[in-house]
């Protein structure tokens, strides 16, 4: 009797149960997982989903921490090409070509910050234009910075705020050391319109065997099938050549003279004579030995305040 009610009740109590797929799966978190674990770090997801996502590299921090390596600790110059000379070295009477620029009148006259332009640069004026030839929006940008009109206006890029000097000081020779390396930037000497052969350095046709009155010729422009029937973009035809921004790495500052605002540089650099001459240091070299915070030009000369 006693057996028969302990099954009855075994019964009801399996028939209230729920059924076992029914039940939440609370075991399958203690079981043990079997198989390969990687010892390298997981991949990143390409997909924009799920947490511990990098950082996004387009903005314009990003961009900005990629060219700092590349970007000058400070300042750079302007000068004009007078024109080339040659020296010698006393150790061996070695003689070398050099160019001279002269710098003329090189001051500060505004800045660029990242909190209001998105970069850090200081923009150079050098010579003298007057008053009656300058427009008059610029002519009260330069009453602002107390500065006489200027006839070039460059900018500088520099890495940070330390590099920007003050407002309306003056850049001297003495800004470049003897010994350390530049990157000159001019505009090359215009050469009108010239042929295939001398812009892009093409052979030419044969000098004989079937070549009739076109040695010096192009050539075809492209295919007839196959490609379109057109002339693809950027293919090297005859043109004008030169006039355009050249830059020459590593050029080496030879000599110094500051009374005078001249630079002496190693070898040749871009440009015609009387062309303006971008001088900064050279990336691709180690930068001057001179401490940051005294990285400061000449006072400005009697010529500030020459706006009438």
């Amino acid at each position: 009797m006693k057996v028969r009610i302990m099954a009855s009740k075994a019964c009801q109590c399996s028939s209230s149960l729920p059924r076992l797929f029914l039940m939440p799966r609370m075991s399958v978190q203690n079981m043990p997982t079997r198989g390969i674990k990687s010892i390298s770090t997981p991949r990143p997801n390409r997909f924009n989903r799920g947490q511990n996502l990098p950082l996004l590299e387009s903005t314009t921090a990003a961009a900005l921490e990629r060219k700092r390596f590349s970007t000058p600790l400070r300042s750079g110059a302007l000068g004009t090409k007078k024109g080339m000379t040659a020296m010698y070295e006393p150790e061996t009477g070695r003689r070398f070509p050099c160019t001279v620029v002269q710098m003329d009148r090189v001051q500060v006259v505004a800045h660029k910050t990242r909190s209001r332009n998105g970069y850090f640069a200081v923009q150079v004026g050098s010579g003298w234009k007057h008053p009656s030839n300058v427009t008059r929006p610029l002519l009260g940008h330069f009453a602002e910075s107390q500065v006489s009109p200027k006839r070039h206006l460059v900018e500088f890029k520099v890495q940070d705020e330390s590099g920007l000097l003050g407002v309306g000081e003056v850049i001297g020779a003495s800004w470049f050391q003897e010994g350390q390396y530049v990157d000159a930037r001019a505009n090359s000497r215009g050469m009108g319109f010239a042929g295939g052969m001398k812009r892009h350095g093409f052979h030419g046709q044969p000098a004989s065997h079937g070549v009739s009155l076109t040695h010096r010729a192009m050539g075809s422009a492209g295919q007839s099938q196959g490609g379109g029937s057109r002339v693809y973009p950027g293919k090297k035809m005859p043109g004008r050549m030169g006039g355009h921004q050249v830059t020459t790495q590593n050029v080496k500052v030879v000599k110094v003279d500051d009374e005078k605002g001249l630079v002496v540089l190693q070898g040749s650099i871009p440009g015609p004579d009387g062309c303006l001459v971008k001088l900064s240091d050279a990336i691709k070299k180690p930068w001057p030995n001179v401490p940051v915070n005294m990285l400061k030009a000449q006072p400005s000369a009697g010529f500030v305040n020459a706006i009438a």
